[in-house]
């Protein structure tokens, strides 16, 4: 458990950027263009046998018939997928700043400064009057701290899910 608490302490930053660019794409959908999925099935090639017996082309009349209704599904399914990626990552991080909040003593100041804030860990050291050791120890109980909050998230999460 404790991998995926550190790997959220280091890509923090990332995280964070990621989640405000899917927000503007979001905001700012605006799907792929008729002519985009004319262009994808006009070069698409058809599976299996067929016979011509018209002079209008069967690729012709399927890119006709279809693309409309390709459009509104892929357009559908973009959105889908990137409100899908956009909650999930939110939900990942407002639980971590929220479990960090919930941390014991000094710790939620010292690991939002580490993380959120990206202080060095001299920086820290210097705002709290303690030695390079103790960030160690506090970094290291936090973690533990974070792994327990983590894991009564999990087991609440699959009891909803298996019950």
């Amino acid at each position: 458990m404790s991998e995926r608490v550190e790997y959220i302490m280091r890509n923090y930053d990332t995280m964070r950027r990621d989640l405000a660019v899917l927000e503007s794409e979001l905001d700012n959908f605006r799907g792929i263009t008729p002519q985009e999925v004319l262009d994808t099935m006009q070069f698409s090639h058809p599976t299996g046998d067929r016979v011509q017996t018209s002079n209008v082309s069967d690729k012709t009349c399927t890119i006709a018939i279809n693309y409309r209704d390709r459009l509104e599904q892929i357009n559908r399914d973009w959105l889908k997928h990137l409100a899908d990626e956009y909650t999930s990552l939110k939900e990942e991080l407002d639980f971590f700043d929220t479990a960090v909040s919930q941390l014991s003593g000094y710790l939620p100041g010292l690991i939002h400064d580490l993380v959120v804030e990206r202080d060095t860990w001299d920086m820290v050291m210097g705002k709290y009057h303690i030695c390079r050791k103790t960030v160690a120890n506090a970094r290291k109980k936090a973690i533990a701290e974070l792994d327990v909050l983590y894991r009564k998230h999990d087991l609440r999460m699959a009891a909803y899910m298996l019950g």
